[in-house]
């Protein structure tokens, strides 16, 4: 170990930097996908958390056809520009309008005559995000296969392709920092509008991250190379099924994905519940405040995710690959038994801590992962002489795909387990949104003429739909026996949100009118509050199933066999032989 990177080895800043922008694809966009689609579909729209499970899965099976067709497409491709670089411009490009697609589902008074039913115009609303989101991943795909494929080729040195990856998770959670607080962003009434809801707010929002990512698209094209092309242009094609078999016949390979493949699925499964604790357990289901709690959190993560690169270029280099891997799982297990302690909802910002170690953990997992799988297609070249890095890239990802699409469905399955009340929230959301309209109503007036007409129907529709919130939780009530006593305190919360309504005169002064409704609208927020038994299943399933399937991860990553050493003596070896073949080429000629 220790092995001293050569001058001539060094890949450029300009070009770590180009190469390293392309992780805002996976690391970012793609994971808002998975979370926000879930969280808003559920606490926004009101759609069915088990329906979203299921339809969050679909697109992810899909990728076991996309990634490895698309891995062996590139390794075959041969165009003037290379064979990655095409999948970089036209991914990228395809990836920034399908995100916007994706949050523009239609509705109004056409799409109600389509669909009148309430069932109806759900199924209509999950529909349109399962078609929009197959096409969101496979423009994600498109791009990340060839990019993490064109990452490998771009060294053959075992600590400057530590180095490269290092560059994509940097600048991927650089701009990951601004992510979490879209939710903020489209929670926000210059977003979302009076009397909308944060899935409408990510309409507007979503344009925003298309008109950054168009330009990058291009950039990536024109700046990025492909040293080896030259070498790999005159390589054989290989059939398909010939390629894939290759790829999961290599024993390093299997042990290396399985690792992260097992690790991986453990804290997708829990991902989703993540967003949830912090509004519904340590907030109490302000949704405000827990937003900005996530923001936050979101934030110190990114950041965390940038610093940690640095301790990772320096750990790796002096314990080697395997060994910062293991360190970095052991670092994911004390950050899930940390959160016993740190959500806690009388200090919020506990959460803080096991942010930062499992942040570490991750982007040392994630980071040394694909690098090691460039290790492995060098030990490959070796041994066949042919470079098939779109191939084992896109079965490692495949891998990786499949258990978060597996971790989607049972991300639903398991907020149906700890029986979260959706409906609960979304009857609290609008008879909020009843209130914030009649407010944006009277501020609007220009005169003290008395509250008539418009108002008073406004004022009727909060009431009813108030009174539909308190038969909802009286049936709550009834089905359960357990948490009587939290429905009771709720139900009297909810009566004298009546009363207030009841009593408000349109006759009085436009200012008194105002200072009652925002009374009531602070009342309304403790009324989205969960029972205790849901509260505490969602904590012991989202500490308690990562740690459960780290103990595998462990196991796997003990019985991988690529060292350090044997790295170093395969590039010489490689570099050896293709001077020698360079030698025949020139004396042939």
């Amino acid at each position: 170990m220790g092995n001293i990177t050569k001058s001539e080895d060094r890949i450029r800043f300009s070009l770590l930097a180009t190469y390293g922008s392309g992780g805002i694809i996976p690391i970012a966009l793609f994971n808002i996908a998975g979370i926000l689609v879930g969280l808003m579909g559920n606490i926004s729209l009101g759609l069915s958390a088990f329906w979203l499970g299921v339809i969050l899965i679909i697109p992810r099976l899909w990728d076991a056809v996309s990634d490895p067709v698309i891995g062996h497409l590139s390794d075959n491709t041969r165009t003037r520009w290379g064979r990655r670089r095409p999948f970089l411009l036209i991914g990228g490009i395809l990836v920034a309008v399908f995100f916007v697609v994706m949050w523009w589902i239609p509705k109004g008074d056409m799409v109600r005559v389509w669909f009148p039913s309430e069932s109806g115009f759900q199924a209509f609303q999950l529909v349109y995000i399962l078609f929009s989101l197959l096409l969101f991943y496979t423009a994600c795909t498109i791009f990340e296969i060839p990019h993490g494929a064109l990452g490998m080729e771009m060294t053959t040195d075992y600590h400057e392709r530590t180095r490269l990856f290092s560059a994509k998770s940097f600048v991927g959670n650089l701009f990951a920092m601004s992510t979490p607080w879209l939710f903020a962003l489209a929670s926000m009434e210059v977003f979302k509008g009076p009397g909308g809801n944060e899935a409408d707010g990510m309409r507007y929002v979503s344009i925003l991250i298309a008109v950054i990512l168009i330009p990058l698209a291009f950039w990536w094209f024109f700046k990025l190379k492909e040293p080896g092309f030259i070498r790999v242009a005159k390589q054989e094609k290989a059939p398909f099924w010939k390629d894939m078999k290759h790829t999961a016949s290599n024993k390093n390979f299997i042990m290396l994905t399985l690792t992260i493949f097992t690790l991986a699925m453990g804290f997708n499964f829990v991902n989703l519940l993540g967003s949830y604790i912090p509004i519904f357990y340590i907030f109490g289901g302000d949704k405000v405040a827990g937003a900005y709690l996530l923001g936050i959190n979101g934030t110190i993560w990114a950041i965390t995710g940038v610093l940690a690169v640095f301790p990772l270029n320096w750990i790796s280099p002096k314990l080697g690959k395997r060994n910062t891997l293991t360190i970095a799982i052991l670092l994911m297990c004390l950050a899930q038994l940390s959160k016993i302690i740190c959500y806690n909802p009388a200090y919020p910002y506990l959460i803080i801590i096991p942010t930062v170690l499992l942040s570490t953990g991750m982007l040392f997992f994630f980071t040394l992962g694909a690098s090691m799988v460039g290790d492995i297609c060098d030990e490959d070249d070796l041994k066949t002489g042919h470079r098939t890095e779109g191939s084992f890239y896109s079965i490692f990802w495949w891998f990786i795909k499949m258990g978060t699409a597996l971790a989607s469905f049972v991300a639903g399955a398991l907020i149906v387990f700890t029986m979260f009340d959706e409906t609960q929230v979304i009857k609290v959301d609008a008879l909020q949104g009843s209130i914030r309209v009649l407010r944006s109503e009277l501020q609007s007036r220009k005169d003290d003429k008395p509250l008539t007409g418009n108002f008073e129907e406004l004022i009727g529709k909060a009431r009813m739909r108030s009174s539909e919130l308190m038969s909802h939780l009286k049936a709550k009530s009834l089905e359960s026996k357990n948490s009587k006593e939290h429905y009771e305190e709720l139900m009297q919360n909810i009566a004298g949100v009546n009363n207030r309504l009841e009593n408000i005169n349109t006759t009085s002064p436009p200012e008194f009118v105002d200072k009652e409704l925002s009374t009531i609208e602070s009342e309304i927020v403790p009324l989205t509050k969960q029972t205790p038994f849901t509260l505490l299943m969602m904590r012991v399933v989202e500490i308690g199933l990562p740690l459960l399937l780290a103990i595998f991860s462990i196991f796997f990553i003990l019985r991988y066999s690529l060292t350090e050493r044997r790295s170093h003596e395969i590039k010489d070896l490689l570099r050896q032989r293709n001077m020698e073949c360079s030698t025949e080429e020139s004396l042939s000629i």
